[in-house]
């Protein structure tokens, strides 16, 4: 009886779309709410710190006074813990994952001085 149901099996997936993909020369298509790498929108980002504060994983530094935000990618847990409590709404995440790298790094961001929107409108 189960010899018959693999024959079954088998003849049935000879004419169907294959199941695995060319790899290097073929990439899935991210489905909805895949989690991949966290990316800052610099510009938007305020230094508050409360996504440094939240991570598990402790892979985020910020740091006021050099104005920086860093993240070690290969230590994060893409949990999204960070994007769902920033303030601002800087942070997302990205459904591409990290590239592969023979050493773990840290990514840097420089985050520029904001203006000032209450004193360009007064005057």
């Amino acid at each position: 009886m189960g010899s018959f149901r693999l024959g079954g099996m088998t003849f049935g997936s000879l004419f169907k779309k294959p199941e695995t993909l060319l790899y290097p020369f073929q990439k899935k298509e991210p489905y909805v709410g895949q989690k991949g790498h966290v990316v800052n929108d610099v510009s938007e980002c305020i230094l508050c710190g409360i996504c440094q504060k939240t991570c598990p994983c402790r892979c985020i530094n910020v740091d006021k006074a050099a104005r920086t935000w860093s993240i070690a990618p290969f230590m994060c847990v893409q949990c999204g813990s960070c994007v769902r409590a920033c303030p601002t709404g800087c942070l997302s995440m990205r459904p591409e994952y990290t590239p592969v790298s023979g050493t773990k790094y840290y990514d840097e961001f420089p985050v520029p001085e904001r203006e000032k929107k209450a004193a360009q409108t007064a005057s």
